[in-house]
């Protein structure tokens, strides 16, 4: 078994793990009202889009999400959540280096606290069971997401139960074959669709795009058709379904918690990937952590 298919399968657990911890760590995290921003790179800017919905849906108070390369250092938070799996990521450290010198309040959420960002944020959550072997990253990711998501109050044992269904239950049948795929979310979940997209094109190479759902119909489902797949991980909006289906692509709708929709796609991505005949443990041009010495690209 690939690590990235064993970390997959812990995901339920972590989350039940990470939903315990977060009362704890309440007075390190943005307390309602609090302007707030949460940042990183790759599949942590990703669940960094999701968490910024889910606090400001729950009314705790504004809340944006950037890259780590990206943060608008001009404008003003009460506190700043970087999440970063190793703790070493090149755009994150320099962001929190900077921040720590603007006085402005930081917390990370970390998988190995043994690491440069100990020093650098003026708190830390630590999730070292969630920590990963893999390159591509599935539950310390979900596990960060949730730990975030219990804090302002929107997880609960169904996430955690449907989690479990989304390993049991098999995949629609054929998908394993197809070169194209479109994830559409709305909300918080929207982070999640970009998130899809980003696993089938780490682990499967594939061809992958992703979208708000009202988003789609302008423009993008111009390149939906037959042999392609569109995937729903939030709410389906009216007549949406009959349109894919119309372009002759196979639409996949949601049953599940948005978060175990996602455990899904990670299985996808694993089964494309096996029938390419690709390894998952090492995904094309990509490194555990990027970190940038000197204008080049070191391995960690």
């Amino acid at each position: 078994m690939s690590h990235v298919a064993h970390e997959l399968a812990t995901q339920p657990a972590c989350w039940e793990r990470a939903a315990e911890l977060a009362p704890a760590r309440r007075a390190v995290l943005p307390r309602p009202g609090e302007r707030a921003a949460i940042v990183g790179c790759g599949t942590s800017f990703y669940m960094a889009q999701a968490a910024a919905a889910l606090r400001e849906e729950a009314g705790q108070g504004e809340t944006d999400a950037f890259p780590a390369s990206e943060f608008p250092r001009h404008r003003r938070y009460d506190r700043v959540v970087a999440l970063t799996r190793s703790g070493t990521t090149t755009e994150v450290l320099d962001l929190l280096a900077g921040l720590r010198d603007a006085g402005v309040a930081t917390t990370a959420v970390i998988g190995d606290p043994d690491t440069p960002v100990m020093t650098l944020a003026d708190e830390l959550v630590v999730l070292d069971f969630a920590d990963e072997r893999s390159v591509v990253q599935t539950r310390f990711a979900t596990t960060a997401l949730t730990l975030l998501r219990a804090h302002v109050g929107a997880h609960g044992a169904a996430a955690v139960a449907d989690g479990r269904t989304a390993l049991a239950e098999p995949l629609p049948e054929g998908l394993e074959t197809r070169g194209q795929f479109t994830f559409l979310g709305r909300g918080w979940s929207v982070g999640l669709a970009n998130e899809a997209a980003l696993k089938m094109r780490e682990a499967s190479l594939s061809w992958a795009e992703s979208y708000p759902a009202m988003e789609y119909r302008h423009g993008p489902i111009s390149v939906t058709g037959p042999g392609t797949v569109t995937w729903s991980l939030g709410e389906t909006p009216e007549g949406l379904a009959e349109q894919v289906r119309a372009t002759g692509a196979t639409w996949v709708a949601g049953r599940l918690d948005p978060l175990a929709e996602l455990v899904r796609v990670h299985r996808l991505a694993l089964a494309v990937a096996g029938h390419r005949e690709l390894d998952p443990d090492a995904p094309r041009h990509l490194t555990r952590s990027v970190i940038l010495t000197a204008g080049e690209e070191a391995v960690r």
